[in-house]
């Protein structure tokens, strides 16, 4: 087979690749999982423990770096950073807001997609011991749940609609402005879980007309676990009222009042105890490395190395899972299998890492992947395209 050599013009990221240390040994297509590790982000981990060591307790530090953080992401996708929350994951962010929205007066119902992460589905049943009632939306006859299978299924009864911006199971993308004005139509609250878009692509908040969007650091924002952030839109922050909450979600973080509740007037509300300030600062060193790509130049990038991996597919007669148009699929690519868990291994003998779900592979390139990734991930499934469905 012959692929496509790497040019200036497909390949205008490459001055970020020495920045991730695995690929001098691996080749790293997994970031649907978990960003690589970059030495910038290493750098921001030692500086937290130098400051640890050197300073002992700087809190005035802490607290800048957790503000940074929350500028930095609201800037990335035209928010206010009084509509950002800054949580561990999207389990607690998801969890705060849970709990804080009313379900009474007859609308109590959650809908949900059946593309949702498990935290998603998990936090919304929880729902059920204050009332609510949990419809879930089954894919239509796309195989992806569609806009209109969403708002088809919308009533004066639902509160709330969660669902993916980017399925982890088979990359489909959804329309979350289309179905974010489709629950407003009926008076819910659109509730987007990002994690498996923010980093890839320009996202804006206020055009788009979000209401809630939600993501963490660790995949594709090139940081680490233990970092979320939540936008709220502002018209919605005051009305909720998180049932779960701590002393930095408070309207004066160093009241140290333990005789009453006092909320931040913004999305700090949703925030919580004292923050993981190693992975703020981590956070804020990914973020950085984002910034200095831009989202427009990783978007184009990884579309022109998603197109190759497709078309390379379609040529071993194997099938991918995840829609042909990549206005419809985010950064992952998802390609079946007959056994996937199998053919993670293989290809992780090859030197490839990747990962799977549900009978599907999946790769997932980054701004730090260029074309001879690809080759070697396509040369390596047709050494085992026996495992190709």
């Amino acid at each position: 087979m012959i692929r496509k050599k790497v040019t200036a013009s497909n390949d205008n990221l490459g001055y970020l690749r020495e920045q991730f240390p695995i690929f001098q040994d691996k080749i790293y297509i997994n970031s649907c999982s978990y960003g690589a590790l970059s030495n910038h982000v290493r750098a921001a981990f030692s500086s937290y423990l130098d400051a640890r060591e050197t300073q002992g307790s700087p809190w005035p530090m802490f607290v800048e770096k957790l503000e940074q953080a929350r500028a930095q992401f609201a800037a990335q996708i035209n928010a206010s950073p009084d509509e950002v929350a800054i949580t561990t994951s999207a389990s607690q962010a998801i969890g705060a807001l849970a709990t804080g929205i009313r379900l009474d007066r007859g609308r109590d119902e959650i809908l949900i997609t059946d593309f949702e992460f498990p935290t998603s589905g998990e936090n919304w049943f929880a729902q059920q011991a204050r009332g609510a009632r949990v419809s879930i939306v089954k894919p239509g006859l796309s195989g992806f749940v569609m806009p209109e299978d969403i708002s088809g299924q919308l009533t004066e009864k639902t509160a709330v609609v969660a669902t993916t911006h980017v399925c982890y199971r088979n990359g489909f993308k959804q329309d979350v402005a289309a179905v974010t004005a489709a629950a407003r139509d009926v008076g819910a609250i659109a509730v987007i879980d990002g994690f498996q878009c923010l980093g890839t692509e320009p996202l804006d908040v206020k055009a788009a007309n979000l209401d809630v969007y939600i993501g963490g650091a660790s995949k594709y924002m090139l940081a680490t676990s233990g970092l979320c952030f939540m936008y709220v839109r502002k018209e919605l922050i005051e009305q909720i009222n998180p049932l779960v909450t701590g002393w930095f979600a408070q309207a004066d973080i160093f009241a140290m009042d333990h005789r009453k509740n006092e909320f931040s007037s913004t999305a700090r509300r949703f925030d919580a105890g004292t923050p993981s300030n190693v992975n703020i600062m981590a956070g804020i060193a990914g973020m950085e490395l984002i910034e200095k790509a831009g989202l427009a130049n990783i978007r184009s990038h990884v579309v022109e190395l998603n197109d190759s991996l497709k078309n390379g597919v379609r040529d071993l007669q194997g099938r991918c899972s995840s829609p042909d148009d990549a206005n419809w699929h985010g950064a992952m690519i998802t390609i079946k299998s007959t056994d996937e868990n199998a053919l993670v291994v293989a290809l992780e003998q090859e030197g490839i890492i990747t990962s799977c779900r549900d009978g599907n592979l999946r790769i997932s390139a980054h701004l730090y992947n260029n074309q001879l990734d690809i080759d070697a991930v396509l040369q390596a499934l047709e050494k085992y395209r026996s495992l190709l469905a």
